[in-house]
C-alpha cells in the first residue's frame, strides 16, 4: 500500500515574533548613527558658543571706526607675571576711537561742561586721610615724568622710581607743570587724565570706556596671537616705527629714533588691522574694568566686564582700574607693556603726563 506523500510543515509567524524582529533592526539603525554622537570629542564647532563677529546697523559716529566683535585669544603664552594667561574670549561689536582723545576735543567737553579734572582739584578728604601728605601734594598736582638730574647708569628696575616729580600746577594744560601750555599740542593725545576725567568726558560725548576684552581686540586689529597690534616686526626694523615707545637706555636717554621723546600727534603712526592708530604706546588708555590679577582664570566667554571690585594698587591700598596701551616711555629694557596682551592697573583718581583714553560706543542706535 503506498503511503500518501506528507507536506513539510510550514512554520507559523506570530505577531509577537515580528515585533521583536523590527525592534531589534530599529535598534540597530538607531545605534548606527548614535554611537558616534555619544563617543565624539566635540559635537559642534568650537566658537558655537561664542558672540560672532557682526556688521554695523547705524553709519559710523564722527571719528570712530567699526570693530566687528567675535572671539579671540586674550592675553599671551609670555605674560612674565602670570597675570594675562591665554584664554579664549569674545565681544559684541562695537564703534571706536580712530585716535585717542585730543587736547582740541577735551577743550571743547571743558568749555561746554566746566568741569575740573582731578589733578586741578586739591586732594580729597579721603586721599588725605591715608597717611602723611607733605605740603606739596595737599594743593592740585599731578606726576610728571623728569629723569633731570639722575645719575647716569641708574636702575630702571629700582623703587620708587625716582623719574616721577609731584608737580603742583601740573594738569591736562600745562603737562610739565605751570609754565607749560598745549598751545602747539592741540592735535596731540590729552594727558593728566584720571579714570574720573576720561568716564565724565565719555558721559558728555554720550560714549564710554571700553572693557578690557573690547580694548584688547581692537588693539590687535584683526590679528590672532600676535606679539605687537601691527603683527611680529620688531620696532624700527629697516627704519620703520609703528608707535611712539622709548628707545634708548631708560629713564634718561632717549634716543627719540621713532621722531618723540614725549607724545607724538594723533595718528603719526600707521594704524593696525581696523584702522585705530596709537593702540601700542603714546599714552596709556583707561578701560572700564576694576583690575584683579586673577580675572583671566574665572572670566566669563562672551563680553567679559572684569570683577566686581578691584585689588589695591602698586603704592597705595586704592583699588586699581585697568589701563593699557603703554605709552612713550615704554621701553623694551624696562617696560614692554605697550604690547596688546599687556595688562596695567593704577587707582582711578591718578593722573600723570603719560595717562590718557578714548571712547566706544554700542554698536546699536
Amino acid at each position: 500500500m503506498t503511503r500518501p506523500m506528507q507536506r513539510k510543515a510550514t512554520p507559523s509567524y506570530r505577531p509577537w515574533m515580528i515585533a521583536v524582529a523590527c525592534l531589534i533592526l530599529g535598534l540597530g539603525i538607531g545605534l548606527r548613527f548614535l554611537l558616534p554622537l555619544l563617543f565624539s570629542k566635540k559635537t559642534e564647532p568650537a566658537d558655537a558658543f561664542f558672540i560672532q563677529p557682526s556688521t554695523p546697523v547705524s553709519p559710523a559716529p564722527e571719528g570712530m571706526v567699526w570693530i566687528p566683535g567675535g572671539p579671540f585669544w586674550m592675553g599671551s603664552d609670555d605674560d612674565p607675571e602670570g597675570i594675562a594667561p591665554p584664554h579664549q574670549v569674545a565681544v559684541s561689536g562695537f564703534w571706536m576711537d580712530r585716535t585717542e582723545v585730543t587736547n582740541a576735543q577735551f577743550a571743547a567737553f571743558i568749555r561746554a561742561s566746566g568741569y575740573k579734572t582731578t589733578a586741578e582739584l586739591p586732594p580729597t578728604d579721603e586721599e588725605l586721610a591715608q597717611g602723611d601728605v607733605p605740603p606739596e601734594r595737599r594743593v592740585p598736582f599731578s606726576v610728571c615724568f623728569d629723569p633731570s638730574g639722575l645719575p647716569a647708569g641708574i636702575d630702571p628696575n629700582r623703587s620708587p622710581p625716582v623719574w616721577w616729580k609731584f608737580i603742583a600746577g601740573a594738569d591736562w594744560q600745562h603737562p610739565e607743570g605751570p609754565l607749560s601750555n598745549i598751545k602747539e599740542r592741540m592735535n596731540h593725545p590729552v594727558v593728566h587724565i584720571s579714570w574720573h576725567d576720561a568716564v565724565a568726558y565719555c558721559e558728555w560725548a554720550g560714549r564710554r570706556l571700553p572693557t578690557e576684552a573690547e580694548w584688547e581686540f581692537a588693539a590687535r586689529g584683526g590679528l590672532e596671537k600676535q606679539e605687537f597690534c601691527w603683527g611680529s616686526q620688531k620696532q624700527g626694523t629697516g627704519g620703520k616705527w609703528y608707535a611712539n615707545s622709548f628707545q634708548g637706555k631708560f629713564p634718561g636717554q632717549d634716543s627719540a629714533a621713532d621722531g618723540y621723546r614725549d607724545t607724538s600727534p594723533v595718528g603719526t603712526y600707521p594704524p593696525n588691522g581696523y584702522g585705530l592708530h596709537d593702540m601700542s604706546g603714546n599714552v596709556w588708555e583707561w578701560c572700564s574694568d576694576w583690575y584683579a590679577g586673577t580675572y583671566y582664570h574665572t572670566s566669563p566667554k562672551n563680553n567679559p566686564k572684569g570683577p566686581e571690585s578691584g585689588v589695591a594698587g602698586r603704592d597705595t591700598n586704592q583699588q586699581a582700574k585697568v589701563r593699557r596701551g603703554g605709552s612713550f616711555l615704554c621701553a623694551d629694557e624696562y617696560c614692554r607693556r605697550y604690547l596688546p596682551a599687556a595688562r596695567d592697573h593704577n587707582p582711578p583718581n591718578d593722573a600723570a603726563s603719560h595717562a590718557g583714553f578714548r571712547c566706544v560706543k554700542h554698536g546699536t542706535p
